[in-house]
Order: structure tokens, then C-alpha cells, then sequence
């Protein structure tokens, strides 16, 4: 990227940008604005994990891979939708971090704007990165960072409900055994499934592994498959399997139904699991099956390290041995502990699975995921996920047939 481009931001770069990090579970926090200091020997940093403070591994981390690249690091921590305004705002004034942490989906839209450099730009090695996930940092053929680690969604279910209504978990291969599987937990006289169909971004990343899960694509919402994806969730609250405060439901709400103990499964993310600890009954967790069977590609949270554009290439050199120490070896895998991420590469997911036989299927499921902007969807993406949660809106309330809100949808978007 030459450094013209890198300055020519967007207009629909500069508009606030409305992607909400369902998956990434980041607690908010404060962060003030940080300007890239004049101090060749300082190299900014910024990230969303305001609730990592100055004593924490994280932080510690950052400062250990400044050490190792002879620079003093200066970090600062936002919340992430507010991270994104910031980066857009600090590349117009020419004055951007030198590494920037930012969620997946908003990768594209940084990178349209002339924010990003590119690995070829940067030298930045993402050989060993699993080729599923760099997706969620790739536009054009070009790849603009490179995945700190990845959450998803799988389904959660309670051992005891199961075993109650007489359902072995092992025979939940497809849509046609889930629902077989709820029809026999609601006779039993317990509740099916929760999950968040909020109209939202939150919305739209639950509905994804039954959308994609039946075969269809985002680029065609009013496909024959995406209504059989839809009219499940819908007959599904018709049937009282799954109850009407879906419609509202954040992922924290519907976990929270979750939690006290009366659902047989719940779907939900990788971020979950201490609090699956905690709840007081066994549990085990399942991907999200296909229509057919198999597992459905779930959407991928997580963030991206990225190096962004500045005036002179002199600085691309410590911010890639930054970025390097960031995401390779054990601090990869102390990091996405931390987080609950899997590690985005295959040596380090088989470790993290090799100390915890838990986080095997969220493995799996991660393995299976797909990032939403994938497909070269990039910032078309927020445009289609509106439309997509207020057809699931508009179905799940009544007020329209899976079919007429999905072909809604698609109208709407072209």
C-alpha cells in the first residue's frame, strides 16, 4: 500500500461503524486517546481489553515483546466499537498506533479505508495460521494482520435434562435429532433451547451457524435454504421448545436461562465456560450440527494484530518483531488462555487441547468456523447482517413468514 492510499479515507470509513463484537465478550472500560509519540524509542500499542490493567499478563506481555524489540512500549486500552472510531479518526490526522488490536469484522472496513498496511507490506509471517481464520483478515487477495485468537459458538447442553427426558447426546447428529431431542425434554416437562435472536449484531452472529449450517450464503438470504434455517428457529417458538424471550435475548441473557438449570441446551460462545463451571450442574458441549449433519461453520470472533499505515516505512520493521512476539509460540498460548480463544494455529490448539480435554469441541467448532466478512463480503457485511437480524425479527415475532422477511431482506440489501 503506497502512502497516498493510506491516507485516503473513506467517507463510509468516517461514518460510525455499527459492528458489535457479539463473540468477543470484552468487558468495557476507559481508555483515553493515546498519540503516537514522537520517540523513535516508543512504539504505540493499541487493544481492546481495557479490563486487562497495567499489572496484568497483558499488559506485562507487551511490555516483555518492547524489551525483546529494543523499544519502550505505550499502550492504550478502548472499548471495542470505540476503538474503531478512534483508528479511522487517528489515520486521518496521520497519527495512528504502530500496532493496532482491533475485532475481525471491522479489519475490512480499516483496510477500504487506507488504514492497514498489508503482510506484504509488512513482512508480517501468517504461514501457520489456520487459512479459516486469516479469512476474516483478508480482502482483495490481500491479508491485513494476522488472528490473535478465535471464539465461536457451539451448543451447551445439561447432562441431567438429558438424561431425564431419556436423550443420549451421541444421537444429536443433525437438525431432524435435535429436534427429536427437544420434542423429548418438553414431554419430559423441561424447556429445549435458548439462544439470543436480539435484533442486533448479537442476532445475526446466532442465526449464522443455522444459516450457513443449511447450505446458504449470505450474498442470497431469501434462498430456499436460509428459510429452512429460519423456519427451524420459528417452529421451534411455535412449539414452545425454544421460549419468545429469544426475541430479546442478549448471549448474556440467554445464558443466564441457561444457567439456572432448566434447559437442555443453550447456544453460546467459548467465553461461557468459566461460567458453565460455575453453574452448579454437569455439561458438556456439542458444535452446532448441520441440516444434514456434520458441523455447522460457526461465524469467528476474536481480534486481529495489525500494523497500520504511517508516513515513513522505517517503523514496519519493530512493529512486525511486536506483532511476531504477540502471537507466536507460548505467549500465544498464555494470551488465548486468558481470553478463552483457541489458539488460530494448529500446533497451539493441540496444546491447548492436551491441557484441558474441555475445549475440544470448541477446537472443533473453531476448525469449522468461517469469519463473517469472508468471501470478500468486507464492509458489505454490516449492511446484510441489519437486514438479516430484522428478518429473524420479523419471523420470530409473527409479523411475517420466514420466507417474506428473508426475501424482504434481500431486497433491501441490493
Amino acid at each position: 500500500m503506497n502512502r497516498s492510499a493510506g491516507r485516503r479515507l473513506t467517507v463510509a470509513a468516517l461514518t460510525v461503524i455499527a459492528v458489535t463484537a457479539g463473540a468477543t465478550a470484552c468487558s468495557s472500560g476507559e481508555g483515553g486517546g493515546s498519540s503516537k509519540a514522537a520517540d523513535s524509542g516508543t512504539y504505540t500499542i493499541w487493544d481492546p481489553y481495557p479490563q486487562f490493567d497495567k499489572g496484568s499478563a497483558w499488559a506485562k506481555l507487551l511490555d516483555d515483546c518492547g524489551t525483546k524489540a529494543g523499544v519502550k512500549v505505550k499502550r492504550t486500552a478502548f472499548d471495542t466499537s470505540d476503538l474503531t472510531n478512534k483508528a479511522l479518526l487517528a489515520a486521518q490526522q496521520d497519527n495512528s498506533a504502530d500496532v493496532l488490536i482491533v475485532d475481525n469484522p471491522v479489519v475490512s472496513t480499516l483496510a477500504e479505508a487506507g488504514v492497514l498496511t498489508t503482510t506484504e507490506d509488512n513482512k508480517l509471517d501468517t504461514s501457520s495460521v489456520e487459512p479459516n481464520l486469516l479469512a476474516a483478515g483478508q480482502a482483495d487477495g490481500k491479508t491485513y494482520g494476522t488472528p490473535i485468537g478465535a471464539n465461536t459458538l457451539a451448543l451447551y447442553y445439561n447432562k441431567a435434562v438429558l438424561k431425564k427426558a431419556g436423550v443420549d447426546i451421541a444421537s444429536v447428529k443433525d437438525w431432524k435429532t435435535l429436534t427429536a431431542a427437544l420434542e423429548k425434554v418438553d414431554k419430559a416437562g423441561d424447556k429445549g433451547i435458548t439462544f439470543s435472536a436480539i435484533g442486533t449484531e448479537e442476532g445475526s452472529f446466532q442465526f449464522l451457524p443455522w444459516l450457513w449450517g443449511s447450505g446458504a450464503q449470505l450474498t442470497e438470504l431469501d434462498s430456499t435454504e436460509a428459510v429452512s434455517a429460519l423456519s427451524l428457529w420459528n417452529d421451534w417458538l411455535k412449539k414452545g421448545y425454544a421460549p419468545n424471550s429469544v426475541i430479546n435475548n442478549t448471549q448474556t441473557t440467554s445464558w443466564q436461562e441457561f444457567a439456572s438449570g432448566d434447559y437442555a441446551f443453550a447456544e453460546n460462545g467459548t467465553w461461557q465456560l468459566a461460567n458453565a463451571e460455575k453453574a452448579g450442574f454437569g455439561y458438556g458441549v456439542i458444535p452446532v450440527p448441520g441440516a444434514k449433519g456434520g458441523n455447522a461453520a460457526a461465524p469467528t470472533g476474536g481480534e486481529f494484530v495489525t500494523i497500520p499505515v504511517q508516513g515513513g516505512t522505517d517503523r514496519y520493521t519493530t512493529s512486525q518483531k511486536l506483532v511476531s512476539c504477540l502471537t507466536s509460540g507460548q505467549n500465544i498460548l498464555d494470551t488465548d488462555t486468558t481470553l478463552s480463544y483457541v489458539a488460530p494455529t494448529g500446533e497451539v490448539q493441540d496444546k491447548q487441547v492436551a491441557a484441558d480435554a474441555k475445549l475440544k469441541p470448541w477446537v472443533d467448532a473453531v476448525k469449522a468456523a468461517k469469519g463473517r466478512t469472508s468471501d470478500d463480503l468486507g464492509t458489505t457485511y454490516p449492511k446484510i447482517s441489519e437486514q438479516l437480524w430484522k428478518a429473524v425479527q420479523s419471523a420470530l415475532s409473527g409479523s411475517k413468514s420466514p420466507k417474506d422477511a428473508l426475501t424482504a431482506a434481500q431486497s433491501a440489501v441490493k
